[in-house]
């Protein structure tokens, strides 16, 4: 059985020794993440999939719902799904320093908030997309989040008048590949792997891991993950938390 940590100060100290004796690390994180930064997850006792809404939030946020039901969709996204205030928490500032130490090689993230572009970091693949990026379908023309939130229904580009969609990765929609290779590449490479804040059940995402042929891997989660198993050391603690040292 994989050593378990529930503690989140001992935590901080493994991840500190970890981390102080590795040059190549790579990052694989999800939703929980980005929970200390007050973005709600998906799965928790508290996530969206246990909220009440007109429709399941997997329905809403699917490929056939943004087409079938355009301007609804956009109702949900904008009050759910953007997140402008949120500001990157200790484990997303941790990670843009270690990367500024050279320690960290790759961020690999299933978050759409932008967060750890805010914190500084760079190397970051970003599976399903973002915010950030809103495109006209018609003529590629891009709009900020900002822009998407001063609008109603579903938004027309102004240089168009094509519909605007976010580049987010929904239900029935296809990772990018460059993206999808790009993770691969930060995850085969690393010599340490850090798994934290996803419950590794969202696919093609989860099966990433896979790729990592290092030497240790670590998975930070506060409920039980499909691979803790095969993990070489398992913090079941706060993320934020853990990534305090």
């Amino acid at each position: 059985m994989s050593p378990r940590i529930t503690d989140s100060a001992q935590a901080a100290q493994e991840l500190k020794r970890i981390v102080g004796n590795t040059e190549r690390i790579a990052f694989f994180g999800g939703a929980g993440v980005s929970t200390a930064s007050g973005i709600p997850d998906f799965r928790s006792p508290s996530g969206l999939y246990h909220q009440r809404f007109a429709y399941p939030p997997e329905t809403m946020l699917s490929h056939e719902f943004f087409v079938t039901h355009t301007a609804e969709f956009y109702d949900f996204y904008r009050t759910r799904m953007i997140a402008l205030g949120a500001k990157p928490n200790r484990a997303h500032l941790k990670l843009a320093e270690l990367e500024g130490r050279g320690k960290i090689t790759g961020i690999v993230t299933q978050n759409i908030d932008g967060l750890h572009q805010m914190a500084g970091s760079r190397a970051v693949w970003e599976l399903h997309g973002s915010v950030h990026r809103n495109i006209c379908r018609r003529c590629g023309r891009t709009y900020p989040a900002e822009w998407i939130l001063e609008t109603e229904g579903a938004p027309s580009c102004e240089a168009c008048g094509g519909l605007v969609k976010p580049d987010v990765v929904l239900y029935n929609e296809s990772l990018d590949e460059d993206v999808i290779l790009g993770a691969i590449d930060a995850i085969s490479h690393a010599e340490v792997l850090i798994v934290g804040g996803t419950s590794l059940v969202v696919y093609p995402a989860a099966g990433l891991v896979r790729s990592f042929q290092g030497s240790t891997l670590v998975i930070v989660n506060l409920e039980p993950t499909a691979q803790d198993a095969f993990a070489d050391l398992v913090c079941a603690c706060d993320i934020a938390s853990a990534f305090d040292f």
